[in-house]
């Protein structure tokens, strides 16, 4: 278990992070990777997604800033895959060049990925995953694994406009 210090003289809290996998055409939720939270966590998590999805050449990725680094932009770019990465501009150098920010296809995966958030967003809320009471590996996962499931649910009830959901 890992335990991260907030700040100096704050107290040291368990934490997990998790990564998610989205297909952009109805923004379901194909895959999830929880782990310890750590500072290279969130790019190790992306990885293995995209791996055990088997991510294909010419797929797209869509992330944060926070996924703006060479490293992980290389990563990409090794595997053939485009990086729709938000520019982290302020105070540093982009990993993603000018010419490529320019193209439509980036910015429409720039709006696409916004979805993603309301998953997040939904599974903090409703599935109770801002104050886990759990603190095993195995059940977090299996926690955070069954409230994706259903999100895609309750996302499935919208697109095939079996109910009208709550607004996701």
């Amino acid at each position: 278990m890992r335990l991260i210090r907030k700040g100096k003289g704050k107290e040291a809290k368990l934490s997990y992070l998790a990564n998610a996998l989205m297909e952009n055409r109805h923004g379901l939720l194909v895959a999830v990777d929880v782990r310890h939270a750590s500072g290279t966590g969130e790019h190790e998590g992306a990885l293995n997604l995209l791996t055990a999805a088997g991510a294909k050449v010419g797929a797209t990725l869509g992330a944060d800033k926070g996924y703006d680094t060479k490293d992980f932009v290389a990563a990409l770019k090794q595997r053939d895959i485009q990086p729709h990465i938000a520019r982290h501009t302020k105070g540093r150098r982009s990993a993603i060049d000018g010419r490529a920010a320019r193209g439509k296809g980036y910015a429409m995966g720039l709006q696409i990925r916004k979805r993603i958030e309301q998953g997040f967003g939904w599974i903090k809320t409703i599935g109770g995953l801002r104050k886990l009471a759990l603190m095993a590996p195995s059940k977090v996962r299996g926690w955070v694994t069954w409230t994706f499931a259903a999100y895609n649910l309750i996302r499935l009830g919208g697109i095939g406009e079996w109910w009208d959901p709550s607004p996701t």
